[in-house]
């Protein structure tokens, strides 16, 4: 697409408006309004998705969280497994998704209505309300119901002389005779709301209503393309009708005299519809340039900086500038130190799985679900559920015969990626955690907050070989700590072990495997009254060893404090050694979290590098050279 027609910025754009800028109309989409509170199409997709999937799953929408991306990406695979609406991208996808959750047209009005209620003018609105009060801009068209150009425009208006005022003339589908009359007459300024205005009795939502442009508006549409260029602000392109009334335009031979613009985040996410009818466009001869900018506040930013307005208008409109995000700084330039001096508690993982075991059950099933089911019949196995499909890591007979009564059936290997799939990392997560416990005297702990290895404490039915395997292994961990690990708080009841909080993050394109060592103490849980607002709260901690608070206090946090103050960085230096020792001690340099043979399932292997990460100081300080 690049190669066809220019790819510009908001200043070059705004640079050419400033010229004509009379010469140009405007179009805006939804995108336009979602600084004002207003949903975007794209915010109303993906609400009207939830919908129908809780529907056809018989959950309520509390029973559900569209802010988590797990939820998300279960409802993506659930349609694209259906064929409910259109595919994701398609032109009639939110027609579809509205008439589907709302069939009544009643009902599509009054959700539309409860959408703008909240919204305001944005910058961007208040810019073009603006230069169309200081009769710069002389039409606009509009596929959102919202009223917010009106608003803005009727705002700026109070603050010009009352001889000097303009009006514009709105006029929707049911009132297109007026648009008509406004070309017929040149009478501008127009606005011209495509699919209807939020108090209009016919707005086109469905894709039997946006099946065809009304024929007036579809005339306004097309004439107007004829008079003007056009530039194009948060309209994702998605329907046809407009499309196609857009694209009849190239039939012509005047079409979009002044120039086609159509703003965009990145040229490289443009739909399908849209690059067929630029490729369309700069083929019939129009001067078409894609603007990359991100939001219609920061292309209105640039207008406003180019196209002169009457003094009283400039203070309005530069009232509501928000303030600059970014600030061009000076870094400073030194020389630092060749050699590390600080040793970070990460692993890098040289390699981790890539495939897990497949298996199809004949009805669908949660994580939680499976692995509660699996658990209570002694497996180990490390289960991901996506609807009928499960990501196994175990041996499949166990799996098998347990599922057995779910229909479960071995269907090859599915191919993993945890930079894409958050169930992937939560497979993968659990599997790194098992694996580093195995053959090391270490219990894994699985929270929800995070999972955590502790030192396994002895047992008096301890083998000798066990007890004598147990103190070599932990030998370098005593002597670091220079501490027992395990024992019970002095002072009370309460046992404790030394640990580590693990993570698996994604980082620099590489996978490592953070940990953060940490006391763990035990601490029984006291039972907790529901809807109790004024009940204290105690400790409890995260995957970083930050506090949460729960009921009752942390009755050793003191001793905890006290155990951990005196450690500094030569000790924290010794732990993390220690602990890097412990975990990649491997005969063949993996980690594996059961061990099986390859007919027995699949294994989830791990390769992990004997060597933390390391970093260096950034400036330069005398005590380094004292220490040499």
């Amino acid at each position: 697409m690049t190669q066809s027609f220019p790819i510009i910025s908001a200043a070059q754009f705004s640079t050419a408006l400033a010229l004509r800028p009379n010469l140009v109309a405007w179009f805006l989409g939804a995108g336009a309004s979602a600084a004002s509170g207003i949903p975007t199409g794209y915010d109303m997709i993906r609400s009207f998705k939830a919908d129908i999937f809780c529907r056809e799953n018989s959950l309520s929408p509390r029973e559900i969280d569209t802010g988590d991306q797990v939820w998300l990406d279960r409802i993506d695979r659930f349609f694209r497994h259906t064929s409910l609406i259109p595919p994701d991208g398609d032109p009639n996808e939110y027609a579809a998704a509205f008439e589907a959750v709302y069939p009544q047209a009643r009902h599509r009005r009054q959700y539309i209505d409860d959408a703008i209620s909240k919204g305001t003018p944005c910058f961007g609105h208040r810019v073009l309300g603006s230069l169309i009060a200081a009769r710069k801009i002389d039409c606009v068209f509009t596929t959102n119901f919202d009223p917010l150009v009106e608003e803005a425009t009727g705002t700026a208006n109070t603050l010009l002389p009352v001889v000097e005022r303009v009006r514009p003339t709105v006029a929707g589908i049911d009132s297109g005779e007026r648009a008509s009359r406004c070309l017929r007459e040149s009478d501008w300024p127009l606005v011209a709301k495509l699919h209807g205005d939020y108090q209009s009795i016919a707005i086109k939502n469905t894709g039997s209503e946006l099946e065809q442009q009304d024929d007036r508006m579809r005339h306004v549409l097309v004439e107007a393309s004829q008079r003007f260029g056009m530039v194009f602000v948060g309209y994702s392109g998605r329907d046809a009708s407009v499309m196609e009334a857009l694209t009849s335009v190239l039939r012509e031979a005047d079409a979009f005299p002044n120039g086609l613009y159509w703003v965009t985040p990145s040229a490289s996410k443009l739909l399908p519809a849209v690059t067929q009818f630029l490729e369309a466009a700069h083929i019939a001869g129009v001067d078409v340039s894609v603007v990359e900018c991100k939001t219609f506040d920061e292309l209105a930013a640039d207008v406003i900086k180019r196209v002169d307005l009457p003094k009283v208008l400039m203070d309005h409109v530069m009232q509501a500038h928000p303030a600059p995000r970014l600030l061009p700084v000076t870094l400073q330039s030194r020389e630092v130190r060749s050699f590390p001096v600080l040793r970070l508690s990460a692993l890098l993982i040289d390699s981790l799985p890539r495939v897990a075991r497949k298996v199809i059950l004949a009805q669908p099933i949660t994580t939680p679900v499976v692995r509660a089911l699996l658990r209570s019949k002694g497996c180990k196995a490390i289960v991901a559920a996506n609807g009928h499909e499960l990501a196994v890591f175990g041996r499949d007979e166990e799996v098998l015969r347990i599922l057995a009564p779910l229909g479960a059936q071995l269907a090859g290997t599915l191919n993993i990626d945890a930079t894409r799939d958050s169930w992937a990392l939560g497979l993968l997560y659990e599997a790194l955690t098992k694996a580093l416990a195995r053959y090391r005297p270490l219990i894994p702990r699985f929270k929800r907050a995070g999972h955590s290895l502790v030192v396994a404490p002895p047992r008096d039915d301890d083998e000798e070989d066990r007890v004598r395997t147990r103190e070599q292994d932990l030998v370098r961990m005593r002597e670091a700590y220079e501490a027992p690990l395990t024992g019970i708080v002095q002072g009370t009841e309460f046992p404790f072990q030394e640990g580590v909080f693990l993570k698996l993050e994604f980082i620099e394109q590489r996978w490592w495997c953070g940990f953060e060592p940490f006391t763990f103490v035990d601490i029984p849980r006291q039972p907790v009254e529901e809807h109790s607002p004024d009940s204290q709260l105690d400790t409890e901690r995260d995957v970083l060893g930050r506090s949460l608070e729960r009921r009752g206090g942390d009755p050793a946090g003191d001793w905890r404090r006290e155990r951990w103050a005196r450690k500094y960085n030569k000790d924290w230096a010794r732990i993390i050694d220690a602990w890097t020792k412990l975990l990649t001690k491997s005969r063949d340099g993996s980690v594996r979290a059961f061990a099986l043979r390859p007919e027995e399932g699949v294994d989830a292997v791990f390769v992990l590098s004997e060597y933390t990460a390391w970093s260096r100081p950034g400036h330069h300080h005398a005590y380094f050279d004292r220490n040499k």
